[in-house]
C-alpha cells in the first residue's frame, strides 16, 4: 500500500513547512527541516528549498510505508485510512518506536482497541505537548473512518 493524498495532508498540517532547520522541541536530541524531516543529517544554519523538502517527505514516508508494509505481508487487514493514519504515527514517532509499541502487537495479534494506542504518543521528552495530542485525535478519526 502507499499513503493517499488525505495522509500526505494530514502529516503536512501538522509538520509545517520550514526551508531552515530549527529545534523543535527543547528535548529533541536533533534538528528538524522540512515537513518534519528529523535526524543527525540536518545542521544547524541548514536550508534547502520546498522541492528538496518534499523529496525529503517521500523518503521518510517511504520508511513508514515500508515498515507497515511488513505488517500487511503478516496478515494485517488495513483500510487505506487505517494505513494513512498508521503512517503519519510512523512517520512522526519513528519506526523503532513503533516496532516496540503496543499499537503493533495489538495490530498483529487482531486486537480491536487500537485507536486507544495513539493517544500514548502525545509526550516528548517525558512532557506532554499539545500539539501531538491534537495530532493524535486527528489520526485516530482517520484510523476509525
Amino acid at each position: 500500500m502507499k499513503i493517499s493524498y488525505i495522509g500526505l495532508d494530514l502529516i503536512k498540517s501538522y509538520e509545517t513547512l520550514q526551508l531552515t532547520a530549527y529545534r523543535a522541541l527543547k528535548t529533541e536530541k536533533y534538528l528538524t527541516i522540512g515537513y518534519g524531516h528529523y535526524g543527525p543529517d540536518v545542521k544547524e544554519g541548514q536550508t534547502i528549498t520546498k522541492e528538496e523538502a518534499t523529496e525529503l517527505l517521500q523518503q521518510d514516508v517511504q520508511t513508514a510505508e515500508n515498515e507497515l508494509n511488513q505488517l500487511i505481508k503478516q496478515n494485517v487487514l488495513l483500510t487505506q485510512n487505517q494505513f494513512d493514519a498508521l503512517c503519519s504515527l510512523v512517520f512522526n514517532i519513528g519506526v523503532g518506536k513503533f516496532r516496540k509499541s503496543t499499537l503493533r502487537k495489538k495490530l498483529l495479534n487482531h486486537i480491536q482497541s487500537v485507536d486507544c494506542e495513539f493517544m500514548k504518543w502525545v509526550y516528548s521528552g517525558g512532557h506532554y505537548v499539545q500539539g501531538l495530542y491534537n495530532r493524535r485525535k486527528k489520526e485516530v478519526e482517520l484510523f476509525l473512518s
